[in-house]
């Protein structure tokens, strides 16, 4: 069989694996960017903070993805619940380092104005700051969800969803009929969501960003 023959006889199965795939990276850097965004505003101020912040966020790249699923897997069981705690974690370096740089990077000049006509910490925080630094984050969220498409392929070693399973499944068959089909089909799946997604957050950042900003 073919390859586009193959695709052809299983794009309903392909289609529910690949709506799992994108669905579970999304929102594990949904809950990345939470996390991320408020370890960023907590220690942007101190350098400290902010170092030991970025240093324990890049020792987690440091762990194969792989290490890392077979540490889980005795604690969590198999499925989504080491599968999203591996992705959160891997998605935290680029969203919290983008996050201390943007705050960071803010005019002091715009945040006195904006205290000298009244407005409380918070909203200075959440209406002048966070906006101001909001390319940036955005900017790391994008990098985190390239990152995010390929091990998520990885989680279908702990049983997670996705178009992983496929990948798994034709390179433990290979030599098997359709086996190399099954794996290219998923590995194509992974490289055109990581493209879609990858568009998505351009039109997002050309969506919520200011011309001025932007300019």
């Amino acid at each position: 069989m073919s390859f586009l023959d193959y695709v052809g006889s299983r794009w309903q199965q392909l289609l529910v694996d690949a709506y799992q795939h994108a669905s579970m990276v999304v929102q594990c850097i949904v809950l990345a960017t939470i996390v991320g965004v408020l370890v960023g505003v907590a220690v942007y101020r101190s350098p400290a903070g902010a170092a030991i912040a970025t240093a324990l966020s890049s020792a987690v790249l440091t762990v194969p993805s792989f290490a890392l699923f077979g540490l889980l897997i005795p604690v969590l069981g198999l499925g989504v619940a080491p599968s999203v705690l591996t992705l959160v974690l891997y998605a935290l370096l680029p969203i919290v380092r983008n996050t201390i740089v943007g705050l960071s990077t803010v005019d002091r000049p715009i945040v006195d104005a904006a205290r000298g006509i009244g407005m409380s910490r918070f909203s200075v925080l959440t209406k002048v700051e966070l906006r101001l630094a909001w390319p940036p984050i955005l900017a790391g969220m994008r990098v985190s969800t390239q990152m995010l498409m390929g091990i998520a392929a990885i989680a279908a070693y702990a049983k997670g969803p996705g178009l992983g399973n496929s990948i798994f499944s034709g390179l433990s068959q290979l030599g098997g009929a359709n086996a190399l089909n099954m794996a290219l089909a998923g590995t194509i799946g992974v490289i055109v969501l990581a493209l879609v997604l990858d568009a998505v957050f351009v039109l997002i950042g050309r969506l919520t960003t200011s011309r001025g900003i932007r300019g």
